[in-house]
Formats: C-alpha cells, structure tokens, sequence
C-alpha cells in the first residue's frame, strides 16, 4: 500500500550545462543545485518549485 504524499512528487531531472541527472522534490524549501557543477536546477516559491531545467521522469 502507497502512503499518498498530495501533489508532491520526486522527480529525475538533468542539469543542462553537465549533463548530470538527479531525483529532486518538485516542492523544495531551498534552492536546489546541480551537485555536479553548481548550476540552479529549481528555486523555491512557497509551492512548487519552479523548474529550471528538463524533467527527465516524474517518479511514483
């Protein structure tokens, strides 16, 4: 049985600039970072975050 988590969700995404993928939380409290290269990959905005580069899969 799934626990449902609303709206929230995990997602694999790909920083543009290296070409690293990562799995971030669509709804950050803090700026989320590339941990490869620095680069911003989502910023906070009291909700969803709002995505600053390609979403590569939405996990379940």
């Amino acid at each position: 049985m799934r626990l449902s988590t609303g709206k929230s969700r995990f997602i694999r995404v790909r920083c543009e600039d290296c070409n690293n993928e990562q799995i971030v939380f669509d709804y950050p409290s803090t700026t989320v970072k590339c941990v490869v290269c620095g680069r911003t990959l989502i910023l906070p905005t009291g909700g969803k975050g709002m995505i600053k580069t390609e979403i590569i899969e939405v996990l379940e």
